[in-house]
């Protein structure tokens, strides 16, 4: 028995997965969705930076103090100038990796195995260079003193300059015990000795008269607050509890800790994104050299790429403005 189909009039207007709509490949179009989801979950994360940040506006430690560091300067203060080396960096690698998608268009092979080269030297050196920021927040530089309630307290000289510990602590012969959970509070435990006590660091800066103390708090200039010697030597005496040398998700010699969590997990995530992108730069590199692409006569995979590359770059701008501009 037949059955009959009615006509409307518009079965071959139906998109059937060609290069419509958009005039964009369905893998292109999948990328466009990866990173607009991608862009939504960064904008997530930035956003809590910004009310965290906002929150805490009159303690939040200075970016110009905390990444002071340039590599073979030892000492030398250098606020910023590494980090926006890292950002040229990557956004020139996002230069050629436009004249790689551009050689590609044209079917210049060679040319873009020399741009996709240079693109993943610098993702590359990019991510070597994260690594490098991350060593050195962690480890610090000065060290300070952690009060009871959590605050950060720092020693500066009359002229405000930031004093390491190194340069205050008188050394005491005691016996010293690494603080474990089985004979203390049983959730917490120390995994290394700090460098110094604080009766070592109390005792140097009763001996250093010219010594002061800077709080985390900002002063209505954005400067943190600076004690008189008598105020310092009060704070010093009854609110110090512990040594704190460098960040990690707990304590933070720059200032509250809730900065160091931003840091980790924003910067983090993004370089994971960059590591990721240099190993399928990789893998499309390798393509192009066994001539993968030329084969299919043309180099939309290289294109695919450029546009993931071209989001990460992109929001780095932002990562890097929120932590380390504004």
């Amino acid at each position: 028995m037949d059955t009959a189909v009615t006509k409307t009039g518009t079965e071959g207007k139906i998109w059937g997965g060609g290069n419509q709509p958009l005039k964009a490949s369905y893998g292109k179009m999948m990328m466009w969705f990866f990173i607009l989801s991608d862009a939504l979950t960064f904008s997530g994360f930035l956003a809590a930076y910004g009310f965290s940040r906002f929150k805490f506006i009159d303690s939040w430690p200075i970016a110009d103090e905390v990444f002071n560091h340039f590599p073979f300067l030892h000492g030398v203060d250098a606020p910023m100038y590494y980090v926006a080396l890292m950002t040229f960096i990557l956004i020139f690698s996002s230069v050629t990796m436009v004249l790689a998608v551009d050689a590609g268009h044209h079917m210049k092979k060679n040319k873009v195995i020399i741009y996709m080269f240079w693109t993943i030297i610098g993702g590359l050196i990019f991510v070597g260079s994260q690594a490098w920021e991350w060593k050195n927040f962690i480890k610090g530089e000065y060290g300070a003193v952690e009060t009871k309630g959590g605050q950060i307290l720092q020693f500066v000289d009359k002229d405000g300059h930031r004093v390491a510990l190194d340069e205050i602590a008188i050394p005491i012969t005691d016996v010293r015990e690494q603080h474990q959970d089985k004979n203390g509070i049983w959730y917490d435990s120390e995994n290394t000795l700090p460098t110094y006590t604080v009766n070592e660091v109390k005792a140097g800066f009763v001996k250093n008269t010219d010594l002061l103390i800077r709080t985390q708090q900002l002063t209505e200039t954005g400067e943190k607050t600076v004690l008189s010697r008598e105020e310092s030597l009060r704070r010093l005496n009854t609110d110090a509890v512990g040594i704190v040398e460098g960040a990690n998700l707990i304590h933070n010699e720059y200032g509250t800790p809730l900065f160091a969590n931003f840091f980790f997990f924003i910067t983090g995530f993004h370089g994971f994104h960059v590591f990721s992108g240099v190993i399928i730069n990789i893998i499309i590199f390798i393509n192009v050299i066994l001539g993968t692409y030329e084969r299919r006569k043309n180099y939309e995979m290289v294109e695919k790429v450029g546009l993931y590359w071209h989001f990460v770059d992109l929001v780095w701008v932002f990562v890097f403005t929120f932590f380390y501009l504004v």
